[in-house]
C-alpha cells in the first residue's frame, strides 16, 4: 500500500507520541505533619496555655487532610531534643482549611498544670516546652519551635476584693499580703476592668506589693451610669541580666460587679463676692465667685436672703458663667448672698460660704 504525502504527514504526531519521556516513580508519602514554628506558651498561676497552628502540610509539601495526636513536651533542662514522656496530648483532627487556603488556618491549644515541686524561688529556673503533631500512625517529623516559661513561685489572688463608688470614681480595696524578698524579682498588683457584657478588660491601676495593710486603687475614668466588671490579680516580674523583665500573671481576685450611678454633686464654689453697682446707676448687686472644675457641671444657683428670712432661690435657670447681676434689689437693703453648683444630672452641692452687700 502506497500512503500519500498528507497521510504521513497525518501519522507523524502519532509516532512522536509513542516515544515520550516516562516519569519515574515517585516514593509514597510518609504523611508525615510538618512541625508547628509558632507554639506560644502564656502563664497564668501554676497553668501554663500553650497555642500553635496545625499543621496543613507535610514534611513533602502535600496537604494534609487530617492529622493525629499532638503530644505536649516539657522539660525542666534548657533544650529539649526528643520528646521522651509526653506530659499531656491532644487528640486528632480534621484539616478543613488545607494547604494555601483563604479560610484562616486552625489552632489548637493545651493547659498544662505545673506540678508544685517543680515550682521555684530561683528567678532563672525555667521549663521549656514544644509539642510533637503526630500522624494516624503515631509517626512524627520532630518538635515544634520550643518556648521558656519561668517556674518562679506566684502569689495568691488578693483576698477580700471590693469595688465602691465615689465622686472621684470607683475605689477598688482589697487585703494586702506580704511577698517573699528575692533577688532578681518583684511583685505589684494590677486591677482590670472591663463594661459589663464586653469582652475585652482594660488595665486601670497598679499598686506595689509592700505588706499586709489593705491596698485600694481608684478607677477615675469611669461613664456614669455604666455597670464595670473588675478584678485583680498579683503579677510577678522576673528580670535577668540583659534581658527585659518577664512578667507571670497569678490567679484573678474574684470579679465585682458595680453600677456608676452618679448621686455625688459638684465641689461647692468658693470665693463668693458681692458689690453694688454704685450710685447715679440702675441698681444691681453683681456677684462672681471661683469657678467649679467638675467635667459634668451644669450650672450654678443663686440664692438670696435678708436678715432672719430664709434663703430663697433667685435664678430660673442654671448660671452657667461664675457670675451673676440681681437687678431685683431695692434701696435701704442688705442682702445676703450664696451660691451653689449643679452637675447634668440635677446632683447639688451645698451653698458656699455668704456674702452680703448693702443697697444704699
Amino acid at each position: 500500500m502506497r500512503f500519500s504525502r498528507l497521510s504521513w504527514l497525518a501519522l507523524m504526531p502519532l509516532l512522536f507520541t509513542g516515544c515520550a519521556t516516562i516519569a519515574p516513580p515517585q516514593p509514597p508519602s510518609l504523611d508525615l505533619p510538618k512541625p508547628p514554628a509558632d507554639l506560644h506558651a502564656a502563664r497564668k498561676g501554676d497553668r501554663v496555655i500553650l497555642t500553635w497552628t496545625i499543621p496543613q502540610a507535610t514534611t513533602d509539601r502535600l496537604t494534609i487532610r487530617s492529622v493525629g495526636p499532638t503530644l505536649i513536651c516539657r522539660t525542666v533542662a534548657a533544650d529539649l531534643r526528643e520528646c521522651g514522656t509526653p506530659v499531656g496530648e491532644t487528640p486528632g483532627s480534621n484539616n478543613s482549611a488545607g494547604a494555601g487556603s483563604a479560610k484562616p488556618k486552625p489552632t489548637a491549644s493545651y493547659t498544662d498544670t505545673l506540678p508544685p515541686q517543680i515550682e521555684s524561688n530561683e528567678a532563672s529556673a525555667e521549663a521549656t516546652y514544644a509539642v510533637e503533631v503526630l500522624n494516624h500512625d503515631r509517626r512524627g517529623a520532630g518538635l515544634s519551635n520550643q518556648v521558656r516559661v519561668p517556674l518562679i513561685h506566684t502569689l495568691p489572688a488578693p483576698g477580700n476584693f471590693q469595688a465602691s463608688v465615689t465622686g472621684q470614681g470607683v475605689v477598688l480595696s482589697w487585703a494586702g499580703r506580704a511577698a517573699p524578698a528575692l533577688p532578681g524579682v518583684r511583685y505589684v498588683y494590677r486591677v482590670y476592668r472591663r463594661v459589663q457584657g464586653e469582652p475585652h478588660w482594660t488595665l486601670v491601676g497598679e499598686a506595689p506589693i509592700a505588706g499586709e495593710q489593705p491596698v485600694s486603687v481608684t478607677d477615675p475614668d469611669i461613664e456614669w451610669e455604666k455597670t464595670y466588671e473588675y478584678r485583680a490579680d498579683a503579677v510577678t516580674l522576673v528580670g535577668a541580666a540583659a534581658k527585659p523583665e518577664t512578667q507571670v500573671e497569678g490567679d484573678d481576685s474574684a470579679t465585682v460587679s458595680v453600677l456608676a450611678h452618679d448621686v455625688f454633686p459638684p465641689a461647692v464654689p468658693s470665693g463668693l463676692q458681692a458689690v453694688f453697682s454704685g450710685p447715679g446707676q440702675k441698681l444691681f448687686v453683681d456677684l462672681v465667685w471661683a469657678p467649679v472644675s467638675d467635667i459634668d457641671l451644669s450650672g450654678y444657683n443663686v440664692y438670696r436672703h435678708e436678715a432672719g428670712a430664709a434663703a430663697e432661690k433667685i435664678n430660673t435657670e442654671p448660671v452657667k458663667t461664675p457670675s451673676y447681676r440681681d437687678t431685683t434689689v431695692e434701696p435701704g437693703r442688705k442682702y445676703f448672698y450664696s451660691v451653689s453648683s449643679i452637675d447634668v444630672r440635677g446632683n447639688e452641692s451645698q451653698r458656699s460660704d455668704e456674702a452680703s452687700e448693702t443697697v444704699p
